[in-house]
């Protein structure tokens, strides 16, 4: 057997800052929801009301170290 190695010519381009901003954004956006549903769906913040959303996200809030009861 031989040893030989491959070296790619092509190098990938960089992208761009600009390019990448909003998706950082909106992604930040969905963790920050993600974060209110796990950790302060409950109470007097709820914005739904009844006890879907708490059980849904129950266990998830116990891993993270939300008090939940």
């Amino acid at each position: 057997m031989s040893d030989t190695t491959f070296a790619p010519q092509i190098r990938p381009l960089p992208i761009p800052l600009g390019e990448l901003l909003p998706w950082a954004f909106f992604g930040g956006l969905l963790l920050l929801l993600a974060i209110y549903f796990v950790g302060a769906e409950e109470g007097a913040t709820s914005m739904i009301s009844g006890v879907y959303v708490h059980e849904f996200v129950h266990d998830g809030r116990h891993l993270l170290g939300f008090p939940c009861h």
